[in-house]
């Protein structure tokens, strides 16, 4: 199983960026799915994550700026991220939970390779 993460990039502040991440390989099923992301010196943190049926919940740096979303027939994963600010700036990672055959026992945490959003002032 890979997790493959796409988009991210340089934007001024105020401005809008997108990633996307999309999960490949033997899947039987996947679970909640959520972006982190891990500025310099920081330890990594949650920014959003939405289960398989559609809930959302945000870090309250975020909400209001961003969204979250998912299309299980791609079995991909989007973050849209409005009006950005310079604390933004971050390399971002996805996370899903993927079960890879019909037992439970196969259900673990996949990760991205991290793509870098930068926000300049």
């Amino acid at each position: 199983v890979q997790l493959q993460a796409s988009g991210g990039g340089l934007v001024q502040a105020g401005g809008s960026l997108s990633v996307s991440c999309a999960a490949s390989g033997s899947i039987f099923s996947i679970g909640a799915m959520g972006w982190y992301r891990q500025a310099p010196g920081k330890q990594r943190e949650l920014v959003a994550r939405i289960t398989a049926g559609g809930s959302t919940n945000y870090a309250d740096s975020v909400q209001g700026r961003f969204t979250i979303s998912r299309d299980n027939a791609k079995n991909t994963v989007y973050l849209q991220m409005n009006s950005l600010k310079t604390e933004d700036t971050a390399v971002y990672y996805c996370n899903a939970e993927i079960r890879t055959g019909r037992s439970w026992t196969t259900n673990r945490d996949y990760w991205g390779q991290g793509t870098q959003v930068t926000v300049s002032s």
